[in-house]
């Protein structure tokens, strides 16, 4: 007979506990996978869907060997985890960075889920990633491991099974090597066929325009359709980032051409303020000279809370997730908080934001921007067409208010916070297609 699962090893979330979960409310895929069973249980979605959506369907991890320049080798360790494809072929991006990890690989696959059906891509949600510091490689080792990982995948990715895309420390360089990679190892396919196999890449190879920019021009759509709501015009609206790297700068870059003033700015190196206003554009050129923000001559060098207690209208994490906590929560001082980076908030900083009246926009609203544009890029290779920037915003836009649109609905159909309200629409639209498809066999 089996030992009972001691009290405080079992997860308060009954659904967690019946698959075995041990509670640790300091899990990012515990704090995800539960936030989804709540909005499922507000939409009474059937059991059994809430047992598959609450863990992935695939999850691979590999070690594999990479020659680095002084002719010694080193074993890296990477992961592809597919949570969902009920409404299409896996997708999601590659991350490198020390701190990748399964779990929370697994909490990013969980979102790619929800934000695609969010924004009714026909997609379904992947994520993957290699614990490294791209930064600690040469060019040349780095191309070396990225052709590896891509090859230790295997048979795990494919143009109709599931297509990576850059992420946080990978960019179109990175995923022009994968896709070279896959074609050579596929050259049974026809060449635009084969290069779908990711998106983000180079223009010249295939990318899409305004891939660059995707993240950051949703987050400014999002913004845009929602302000209004509580009274903040864009072209009087300040705000305050943490993160300054491809999401950070292109929404601040987009904002500036809509009045918005940024104020402060913090990333890995430090936090800079200037109440006049910091010019975008000017920042991120320093950016790519210096790797960050600190020492910026423009603006004045202020400490870690000062930064988050800084007056603005609107916060805008673009960084890391979780890097807003309970201890920071309390310092900050707007009235909205839009999510660019992915689970930046933890639910104990959300519960006191909420209490104090944040308006909390949420990462699988705010930054789908950069799968929507991606699935315009896999649409292109697959039709060997190629869309001009104009058309490329104009059907950005059109997803970005849509998913707006259903969330604020949701939110207001069960007076529901907007997290949970744009849950609540991604899983009705996922809860339908189960309906209609059934459970094989």
């Amino acid at each position: 007979m089996c030992a009972e699962t001691p009290a405080d090893m079992r997860h308060p979330n009954h659904v967690l506990d019946e698959l075995g979960f041990r509670y640790d409310p300091n899990n990012l895929f515990q704090q995800t996978a539960n936030a989804l069973l709540e909005a499922a249980e507000i939409l009474d979605l059937p059991h059994h869907l809430r047992l598959i959506l609450a863990q992935p369907k695939t999850e691979v991890m590999m070690h594999f060997p990479v020659r680095l320049d002084n002719g010694d080798y080193r074993l890296f360790k990477g992961y592809r985890v597919q949570h969902n494809n009920i409404l299409g072929p896996y997708k999601g991006g590659m991350r490198f960075h020390p701190s990748v990890s399964l779990d929370d690989i697994k909490s990013l696959a969980v979102l790619m889920t929800l934000k695609c059906s969010l924004a009714q891509l026909p997609l379904g949600g992947a994520k993957g990633g290699v614990q490294v510091d791209p930064r600690s490689l040469s060019r040349d080792e780095l191309r070396r491991l990225t052709r590896r990982f891509t090859a230790a995948l295997d048979g795990n990715i494919g143009v109709d099974h599931d297509i990576p895309a850059p992420d946080m420390g990978t960019n179109a360089q990175i995923m022009a090597w994968m896709a070279d990679t896959y074609m050579n190892f596929n050259d049974h396919m026809g060449k635009h066929q084969a290069r779908a196999i990711v998106t983000g890449k180079p223009i010249e190879f295939g990318g899409s325009h305004g891939r660059e920019k995707a993240t950051g021009q949703g987050l400014v759509y999002t913004l845009e359709r929602c302000l209004p709501d509580v009274g903040i015009p864009m072209d009087q609206m300040t705000y305050s980032l943490i993160g300054f790297g491809n999401v950070g700068s292109w929404a601040a870059r987009l904002l500036a051409e809509r009045g918005s003033k940024l104020i402060t700015v913090m990333d890995h190196t430090g936090a800079i303020l200037n109440t006049h206003g910091i010019d975008a554009a000017d920042l991120a050129n320093y950016v790519v000279k210096h790797a960050g923000v600190a020492g910026y001559p423009k603006a004045d060098a202020i400490d870690e809370k000062t930064f988050y207690e800084t007056q603005v209208d609107v916060f805008i994490p673009a960084a890391l997730e979780q890097m807003v906590h309970e201890h920071n929560a309390s310092w900050l001082n707007c009235k909205v908080l839009a999510e660019a980076a992915n689970a930046p908030c933890t639910p104990a900083a959300e519960r006191i934001l909420l209490d104090r009246g944040v308006l909390i926009l949420p990462a699988i609203l705010c930054n789908s921007g950069g799968v929507t544009v991606s699935y315009f890029e896999w649409k292109q290779n697959r039709q060997a067409e190629t869309w001009d920037l104009e058309k490329v915003d104009r059907q950005l836009k059109k997803h970005i208010y849509t998913a707006a649109d259903k969330s604020l609905q949701a939110t207001r159909r069960f007076n529901v916070d907007l997290r949970t309200g744009s849950y609540i629409a991604a899983l009705e639209n996922i809860g339908k297609v189960y309906d209609m498809r059934g459970i094989f066999p």
